[in-house]
Order: structure tokens, then C-alpha cells, then sequence
């Protein structure tokens, strides 16, 4: 049975004071949303539950959130006796600064979604929180070869910045269940992996992507497209439901030809197309009808870097 903080339908999201935080947990109760924004007070908080034999969800976002984001939720509450989501962005991971500059700030849409979608708190912290010894010098994980292809190969170090912020952000939230989205696929392969190099007893669950009527993959990024890049954007779509429906037994080199063709025609940039083993992103060159595989897209709308990808079979 999920054991759920009970609802006051007169609470709003309540900031957690630096001081007197003991008479907001012994309230904790009649809260409907909790916002923390320092590990020390999560950690006070979290230590109740953790005695009382909550299990907890974990939800990581970098804000600017869509019904992505919310299917995230839906699954962690169904999961989970609690939810918790964190909006952080995180510079670490950004290869190009003004990609970072340029990310949407919806702090207050963000929240409110939140509370409509029933997340229970939200760990809101701010860059020296997550990194109090500064951004220089941090950490380096052995990712493999997943450092060095497709996003590993297009962004280089992005991987070792994600990296850095999620170790940080489980030690601080110690989630009994993970949640991230398959839209990120290469991204869920990373945190898999540094799951099990930090030895952590965490379930991770990988959620299917929420798509746009038309197929676009649900983005942050979406709000940026021009009408007519978001127009042009559903080919990324279109060329992976193409490698889907036609992939066959042998090469795969005439289907990437033509769903570079397709993205041509939209006037995309394209990074990369690739058809890849699906628990590596190693790149098949003989597809023999049986071995796991996933099809993956990254390609420019302008100066917008869209991703997505679809599981073959």
C-alpha cells in the first residue's frame, strides 16, 4: 500500500526556514508540497521518514518542465510512498556556454506543476549547495565507451558533468527508485553505469518518452523552435518510425542514408544517425533480426540541438 503525505486542500508549497525547522517537521503532515533549497534540512527531514519505513522516488530535472516531466512523476508516485524532484541546473555538463546561458528559467510554472502532479517535495538547491568547493577539479568517472560515442563524441565532457551532479544529488536524496527518461537513452546508460561504480542499492527505472500529437519528443528545448523549426522538428520523428518499419536482417547503411535524406529535406544539421546494440550504443554494422538495437538522432534546428531516439525491437 502507498503510504502518501496527506493533503490540506488550503496548504500551498511551503519554503522550509533555516531556522526553526523541527516545529515544520513536526508539521510535516498537513503539508501537501515541501520545498527544500539546502541538504543539510532535506537530510533532517528525510531522516523522519527513513524511521518511519518510507520508501522514497527520485526525480532529477533541470526545470523547464513538460508533461515529460510529469509522466516522471505519475510513475514515482505510483512507485513510491514519496516523491521528491530536484530542479538544478547544472553547469558542469554544459560543453558550451551559451547553449547553458540560453536555457529556459520557469521557476514558478515549474512549481506549480509540480504540486498539480502530486510531487511531494522539491530539493531546490543553488550551485555553491552542490558544489561547495567550486566547479574546478572535479571527479572523473570511468564511463567506457559510452564517454566516446554519439553525445559522448558530439559533447565532450557532458557525460563527466552529469555524473558529477548525480552522485551528488543521490548522496544527498539517498532515493530508494530512480527515475529518468528514455528520450536521454544514451544519459540513462551513464547514470546505469555510475550507479554501479558508487555501489548504490538504487532501482533505476527508465520511462517511455512523451511525444506531441504530431511525434515530436517532449523537450525543453521545443519552446525555442520558431513555428516553422517546430514545424521542420517532426522529421526527426518520421526518420526514426522509418528505421523502425524497415529495418530488416543485414546492413542498416541504406536506412541511415535515408533518414539523412529526411532530415535534409527539414533543413536539420545532423550530428549523427546511428543504428547502435542497445546496451552499449555500440553501432551495427550487421544486424543479424535478433540483437537488441535502437535507433538515435541528434541534429540542429537552426541553432537548436534536438535529440530522440526509438527502440528497434
Amino acid at each position: 500500500m502507498i503510504r502518501r503525505i496527506p493533503e490540506n486542500q488550503f496548504a500551498k508549497v511551503r519554503l522550509i526556514p533555516q531556522k526553526g525547522l523541527s516545529e515544520w517537521l513536526a508539521n510535516v503532515k498537513t503539508l501537501k508540497m515541501i520545498l527544500f533549497r539546502t541538504a543539510a534540512d532535506f537530510r533532517s527531514w528525510l531522516l523522519k521518514c527513513r524511521n518511519q519505513g518510507i520508501k522514497t522516488g527520485f526525480v532529477p530535472t533541470m526545470g523547464a518542465l513538460h508533461d515529460g516531466h510529469m509522466q516522471l512523476i505519475r510513475a514515482c508516485r505510483s512507485t513510491a510512498d514519496i516523491c521528491i524532484c530536484s530542479i538544478f541546473i547544472n553547469p558542469t555538463q554544459f560543453n558550451d556556454s551559451r547553449d547553458f546561458e540560453k536555457y529556459p528559467v520557469t521557476l514558478e510554472n515549474d512549481i506549480e506543476m509540480l504540486e498539480k502532479a502530486g510531487s511531494d517535495v522539491i530539493f531546490l538547491p543553488g550551485v555553491a549547495e552542490i558544489y561547495p568547493d567550486g566547479e574546478k577539479g572535479l571527479e572523473i568517472y570511468d564511463l567506457g565507451n559510452l564517454e566516446n560515442v554519439l553525445e559522448g563524441q558530439f559533447r565532450p565532457g557532458h557525460f563527466q558533468g552529469v555524473c558529477q551532479v548525480m552522485s551528488r544529488l543521490l548522496g544527498i536524496i539517498d532515493p530508494d527508485h530512480l527515475f529518468m527518461g528514455q528520450k536521454d537513452y544514451q544519459q540513462c546508460l551513464v547514470i546505469k553505469r555510475l550507479i554501479h561504480i558508487l555501489g548504490l542499492p538504487v532501482h533505476f527505472h527508465t520511462i517511455p518518452t512523451i511525444r506531441e500529437a504530431d511525434g515530436l519528443a517532449q523537450s525543453s528545448r521545443n519552446r525555442r523552435l520558431t513555428p516553422d523549426q517546430r514545424k521542420n522538428a517532426t522529421a526527426i520523428s518520421r526518420a526514426l518510425n522509418e528505421i523502425q518499419v524497415n529495418l530488416a536482417p543485414g546492413s542498416p547503411e541504406p536506412l541511415l542514408k535515408n533518414a539523412l535524406k529526411t532530415l535534409e529535406r527539414a533543413h536539420f544539421k545532423t550530428d549523427y544517425v546511428s543504428i547502435s546494440k542497445a546496451d552499449d550504443l555500440q553501432p551495427i554494422q550487421i544486424w543479424d533480426g535478433k540483437e537488441k538495437a535502437v535507433a538515435l538522432i541528434a541534429a540542429f534546428q537552426g541553432d537548436i540541438r534536438l535529440i530522440d531516439n526509438i527502440l528497434l525491437n
